[in-house]
């Protein structure tokens, strides 16, 4: 007869395992970069990347002039991914390599950095930007295979917003190497309006051939960047507001390394009734019915699908697609106006992708309310509309995941703390007495800059609220930092303060921000006005610190700026944390919103986890190796 503890025994075994496929995600080479840091030395950082074994090493290697290249560690470098190669000469160009050693063998990695004589601290990208536009908003991706990013960049012209008439110039993209190579140019034609709401662009591998494709709405008299036309040419819709209210609506797929566009099909939701998309203020003029979100999010968890969005002030339409031998097809629509009406007017001007329930599959968060990865609605919390959203482990002692949001209109949430896999509404902060009309907080911020307090700090800008509140909700100083994005910057694992062309650094003590870096010093400016955000901010080379893209000021050149600065922590790129690269994506969505990894990033942290991922290594590339 079998013992009681023996029978639970074999029942434990005989229970399910719960195991999570493999999402399949780009190929990355090192990416090595050098920076001179202003005291005389090249600062040098190259990529952990999350498939490596515990116990890698690196040798690094240099040539001065194009020199025979030496070896600047004497042991081999564990501690860390970078190294400060001290008191170098101005005057001479340095080429840096790293090679990983596994298993006692020396790999050397395809990528070298070269930084020329007397130069300055940062990348520089010539462009060819056309007259009358401004480089706004930038992403990221691998379109060749070979395991270097490329920038995608927005060249915006004159844009409106939705809620204002006139005629807009035609949104223009380009895409630019690292190293200031144009590949192409898209031009969406004069029947897409420019404008922060209009039109969101997805870059990623969508059909896991190791190349990234780029996403986006397009119309009739869309150029691709082979300088083909999509649909008819001849046509304008422009309405005398310069409103485009007819007319086909398309979605594209378009080749990244060649810009062509690859395959054309109907955008869903389209138009339907101009006035249908909002709640107690609805518009015949076409302000709610043309605000557009989009994301990439792995519903399947192995595969990425593409999903492009429509309304959030009333009716919300969110089409999924998956993109396979050069097709597109539906996955699923969520419809607020298809058995879902309490999930009606919950969406924000941007949104974000995250595995809310822990089960392997993305969950879109849709501003105040939450999709399932199968299109069915998760929850809402129905405390409505706004502008900003975070969503992390923001709370590390309780279990899972955090959203930290606001509430558009005054009301008792203008800032409110929830549960990412249920809704529930841990604590909130009223913007004013209830009931009151009026406009609530329009940013928000959750980042972990006091060590004193485990877990993100939390506050917003404006409406009454004053104060900066740890994760649990109680307010810990009466001062706050500037409330648009941020980025980790120096050596430790606190956020640094992005705000602008600024990067400072909390001091909890005197509440207030030391400036560690101003990209105005370098000729550069901020976009999006008091949304005040660079073209891109994340982790793109080097080690796990980030990266921040600026444009000059005469709006002829991208200037890239990566950290000099040591650090002691050795972590594997934040590109490969599955929901930190997805954010990458969404960065450029409406209201730009700061990258969060899916894990507690701050003071008294555990080691990051490893991601359930599997390299997927370009085709026909003998360049890019998964090594």
């Amino acid at each position: 007869m079998l013992r009681p503890y023996k029978i639970l025994f074999l029942l434990l075994l005989m229970l399910p395992i719960a195991t999570f496929s493999q999402r399949q995600m780009e190929f990355l080479n090192r990416g090595i970069v050098a920076s001179p840091d202003g005291k005389g030395n090249m600062f040098v950082s190259w990529r952990l990347l999350a498939t490596d074994k515990e116990n890698i090493a690196f040798n690094l290697y240099r040539s001065a002039n194009n020199a025979k290249a030496v070896k600047l560690n004497t042991t081999p470098i564990t501690a860390v991914t970078s190294w400060l190669d001290e008191k170098t000469d101005s005057t001479q160009s340095y080429t840096y390599q790293v090679a990983a050693i596994v298993n006692g063998k020396e790999i050397t990695d395809a990528r070298i950095c070269t930084v020329k004589a007397a130069a300055p601290g940062y990348i520089s990208i010539p462009l060819r930007t056309p007259a009358g536009y401004t480089p706004n908003d930038a992403s990221v991706g691998d379109l060749d295979g070979d395991g270097t990013y490329e920038i995608i960049l927005h060249q915006a012209g004159k844009g409106h917003d939705n809620s204002h008439h006139g005629i807009t110039d035609p949104p223009v993209f380009q895409a630019y190497t690292l190293d200031g190579t144009f590949l192409w140019q898209i031009n969406l034609g004069k029947n897409i309006r420019e404008g922060a709401h209009y039109t969101q662009f997805m870059v990623y591998d969508l059909d896991g051939d190791g190349k990234a494709e780029i996403a986006m709405k397009t119309a009739d008299g869309t150029i691709d960047g082979q300088g083909k036309v999509i649909g008819d040419s001849t046509k304008d819709y422009r309405n005398k507001q310069g409103r485009i209210l007819e007319g086909p609506e398309f979605l594209t797929i378009f080749d990244g390394q060649t810009g062509a566009a690859v395959f054309t099909t109907e955008y869903v939701p389209l138009r339907g009734r101009i006035n249908g998309w909002g709640i107690g203020r609805t518009d015949n003029y076409g302000n709610r019915v043309d605000r557009f979100l989009a994301c990439v999010a792995y519903l399947d968890g192995v595969h990425p699908s593409l999903v492009m969005c429509r309304g959030y002030y009333g009716r919300s339409v969110l089409a999924a697609w998956d993109y396979k031998d050069k097709k597109l097809t539906q996955r699923w629509v969520f419809d607020t106006e298809k058995g879902y009406p309490a999930f009606a007017g919950q969406g924000n001007h941007n949104l974000s992708v995250s595995d809310v329930d822990g089960d392997g599959r993305d969950e879109i968060v849709y501003g105040q309310m939450t999709v399932d990865d199968n299109g069915k609605g998760l929850y809402t919390t129905g405390i409505g509309h706004a502008d900003a959203l975070h969503v992390s482990d923001l709370d590390p002692e309780r279990p899972g995941l955090e959203v930290f949001g606001t509430q558009e209109r005054f009301g008792d949430a203008g800032a409110n703390f929830r549960d990412a896999k249920t809704g529930d509404v841990i604590w909130k902060k009223p913007s004013i007495a209830a009931g009151e009309d009026g406009e609530g907080p329009g940013r928000a911020l959750a980042l972990d800059i006091d060590p004193r307090y485990k877990g993100y700090e939390c506050w917003v800008a404006g409406a009454g609220i004053t104060g900066l509140f740890d994760c649990k909700g109680n307010q810990i100083a009466e001062k706050t930092p500037a409330c648009n994005m941020g980025i980790f910057w120096d050596g430790d694992v606190l956020s640094e303060i992005l705000s602008g062309s600024f990067v400072g650094k909390w001091d909890y003590a005197t509440s207030s921000t030391r400036k560690m870096f101003d990209a105005r010093d370098f000729d550069c400016m901020h976009n999006n006005g008091t949304k005040a955000n660079p073209c891109l901010s994340a982790d793109i080379l080097g080690d796990w610190r980030e990266e921040i893209i600026y444009r000059t000021r005469d709006n002829q050149q991208l200037r890239i700026f990566t950290t000099t600065i040591p650090t002691t922590y050795k972590f594997y790129t934040l590109m490969q944390d599955p929901q930190y690269r997805l954010s990458i994506v969404w960065q450029n969505v409406a209201y730009n919103q700061p990258p969060h990894t899916g894990f507690y990033m701050g003071e008294g942290m555990n080691p990051p986890p490893h991601p359930s991922i599997t390299i997927i290594e370009p085709r026909n590339n003998d360049n890019a190796k998964n090594k």
